[in-house]
């Protein structure tokens, strides 16, 4: 449900009434979108706080700061420590999956909730492309694309669920980046081996060159995934070229295979697919914990909700610890975790008749200030909840960016689980400043990056 007695309740009801048959599919007004800055942030978020002040207003977030790992709230306490001994006394703040996991690890999962901080902050650039976006943005071709839009957070007054997603699709992660990364598969009985990944990645209109036009038609973003370690997975080298529309033009994706020596192109890289070195725990369209294409579900929007979600989460990023500190037997280890009470869109994907997805329904959770996912529940083909993801945010201060120190993927049902993101022990792990040519993501580049 949407809060009540917030200073934006009349505007948020009104794109509410939006979602009734027949409403037009279309940018907001220029009178909504004068609500971005005033009683909403420049995101779309509600600025006010909650009745009860347990969610503070946003003030701007937090501003630059050169470390990136400094804890700001270092010295805070937990206000109190969820457990399955008390989880029904704050389930209508959690969600289905999180009440599952407290089921499945009653003596050890447990979430320790600290005061809440709205930190999310953006470049000045970026609030200006969300503005710009909010009056011409909309969505194409029943959704799975879309038009008259620039960059990043086409809709930050959305008025219906695949606006709610294209916004976390679409979210600000700089303008190119860098990051080397873990990724581990840990099993039931606790045990991991670490797989090392760098990555590469950058949008369209950040690149340094300017290549032909039709090459950048409908394309959203370039990538280039490395196995660095260990040494039996490493060499293989995937480039993707990711289209804004990916029903008009699939996923072009190609694999270097360092035992054949060649590069192939990789349509299977999409949707249900096995993701990369994941021991068969997570999909290809699991990763950051939803990404790919829309069409293959029917997308309902709940409405927003207060939920306890992880956040600021400094403690786990701290490079201090090492692998072995946050990895335990069945979950992170709570000691490193840290959840806030946020505001959250909740969205449900059903999937659609004729359609084959190894998840028959997916619900998530998406920040209100970040318009990232928070939370996904993952349901199988009977409908039973069988995996339960979380996005332990915190903001990347020196860059204004937020994402996360880490994304889990819990199997409830076989008792493993995949994490994927820790760089606590790959020195700054994140790098923003470099920048590249179309070149560097064509499929003679990747073949030099496997030799």
């Amino acid at each position: 449900m949407i809060p009540s007695a917030t200073p934006c309740r009349a505007l948020l009801s009104a794109l509410l009434l939006s979602l009734l048959p027949g409403a037009a599919l279309a940018a907001v007004s220029a009178e909504q979108a004068a609500e971005l800055g005033r009683s909403l942030t420049p995101l779309g978020a509600e600025r006010a706080g909650n009745v009860d002040g347990s969610i503070p207003a946003w003030d701007g977030g937090l501003g630059p700061n050169g470390d990136r790992y400094a804890d700001p709230f270092a010295d805070e306490q937990p206000l109190f420590t969820i457990t399955a001994a008390n989880a029904q006394q704050y389930a209508d703040k959690l969600s289905p999956g999180q009440l599952a996991m407290f089921k499945r690890y009653p003596n050890s999962f447990r979430m320790p909730v600290y005061p809440s901080h709205r930190t999310a902050a953006y470049p000045e650039r970026v609030y200006e492309l969300a503005r710009w976006n909010a009056t011409h943005a909309k969505l194409a071709d029943d959704g799975n694309g879309l038009s008259d839009f620039r960059e990043v957070f086409p809709f930050p007054i959305p008025q219906n669920a695949l606006e709610v997603v294209w916004n976390h699709l679409t979210h600000y992660r700089g303008e190119a980046l860098e990051r080397t990364y873990i990724q581990a598969a840990v099993q039931s009985n606790g045990e991991f081996t670490p797989v090392k990944l760098n990555e590469k990645v950058t949008w369209p209109a950040h690149l340094t060159d300017s290549p032909e036009p039709q090459k950048l038609d409908n394309l959203m973003s370039l990538f280039i995934q490395r196995v660095l370690a260990p040494a039996r997975l490493t060499g293989d080298v995937l480039l993707i070229h990711e289209p804004l529309n990916q029903v008009k033009q699939p996923r072009q994706a190609w694999l270097y295979n360092t035992g054949q020596r060649r590069v192939r192109r990789a349509p299977q890289i999409a949707y249900d697919a096995p993701g990369t070195a994941s021991d068969g725990l997570r999909t290809t369209d699991n990763l950051d914990l939803f990404n790919g294409a829309p069409d293959r579900y029917d997308w309902t929007l709940i409405g927003k909700r207060e939920l306890y979600i992880p956040y600021n989460s400094f403690k786990l990023a701290d490079r201090k610890l090492r692998y072995g500190d946050i990895l335990s037997k069945g979950h992170l280890n709570p000691e490193h975790t840290r959840y806030e009470l946020h505001r959250v869109w909740q969205v449900e994907a059903a999937l659609k008749a004729g359609e084959r997805h190894i998840y028959s329904k997916r619900v998530f959770f998406i920040d209100e200030d970040s318009w990232q996912i928070a939370i996904g529940d993952h349901y199988d083909g009977r409908g039973e909840l069988w995996r339960v993801a979380e996005a332990h945010a915190f903001p990347f201060r020196d860059v204004l960016v937020t994402w996360f120190a880490a994304e889990t993927l819990y199997d409830l049902q076989s008792g493993r689980y995949l994490v994927s993101g820790l760089t606590n022990e790959e020195g700054q792990g994140y790098d923003f400043s470099p920048r590249f040519n179309y070149q560097d993501f064509t499929p003679q580049a990747i073949r030099r990056l496997g030799h």
